[in-house]
């Protein structure tokens, strides 16, 4: 398998992804609920993009540093109002070392995890959350449910914001839990665009795996952010992890 290229993302669509995305998402829901989680301490946000999160949580007083593989992403976020008060780092946010046990909060939205390269990437994130959080810190993961995928291509349509749609060419592999997707988006003043994406994808049950192994252990899962119950229909899920008391070092 190739290197894995933190930046390939932000570099395909760092510069339309707020138009695209704009009230795309719930953002207000998880804005309150991420900011009730943090219980007033910092809050490092990996995958942090253009601050579609962070910025409202400084607004809400906290303390947000974020880690994005993309300068074009950063640069966005550093060029908005309160941007400046985010401290940035550029990198793979899987590996990345901060100063250890200072974050109360460490968030990892939007499938995000799934956007890493293979399982070994993705634990490595895990341990990556744990070196950063203080004894009892939580550690948040959005993402979807991989199921009823077919095998092989297929297409799709799928609901942006207002005045843009977009259609998702996907190629599955089930034996390498792999969904390389291209996504055409149309309308606005941005035409047709097109962005490749290639997401290594994981049920929750995986997920929590590879939280325990990084030591961690599960403390909520809801079907959103607004804490609907996760059962068996739930086609999306944020899950909840949570370091021990120990002391670091320990």
């Amino acid at each position: 398998m190739a290197d894995h290229d933190a930046a390939a993302y932000g570099t395909f669509i760092a510069d339309d992804y707020d138009a695209i995305y704009a009230n795309a998402f719930d953002t207000q829901v998880a804005v309150d609920r991420l900011a009730q989680l943090a219980d007033g301490g910092p809050v490092l946000e990996l995958g942090i993009g253009t601050g579609r999160l962070a910025l409202p949580l400084v607004e809400r007083g906290l303390t947000v540093h974020g880690v994005d593989g993309s300068e074009q992403m950063l640069q966005l976020l550093r060029a908005k109002p309160g941007g400046d008060q985010i401290a940035t780092t550029l990198g793979d946010f899987s590996q990345v070392r901060l100063d250890a046990s200072q974050f109360s909060l460490v968030v990892l939205a939007v499938n995000t995890i799934f956007a890493l390269a293979d399982q070994e990437a993705q634990i490595r994130c895990f341990t990556t959350a744990h070196h950063h959080l203080a004894p009892n810190g939580r550690f948040v993961v959005e993402a979807w449910i991989p199921d009823n995928l077919p095998a092989g291509e297929s297409l799709r349509p799928r609901k942006l914001s207002p005045g843009f749609i977009g259609l998702v060419v996907a190629d599955h592999d089930p034996s390498t839990q792999t969904l390389s997707t291209t996504q055409i988006v149309l309308g606005g003043s941005l035409g047709v665009r097109v962005f490749p994406v290639v997401h290594r994808y994981a049920w929750p049950s995986e997920l929590d795996l590879m939280a325990r192994l990084a030591g961690l252990t599960l403390e909520s899962r809801w079907s959103d952010w607004s804490g609907t119950a996760f059962g068996p229909t739930s086609t999306n899920h944020v899950s909840v992890y949570r370091r021990g008391s120990e002391r670091a070092g320990k």
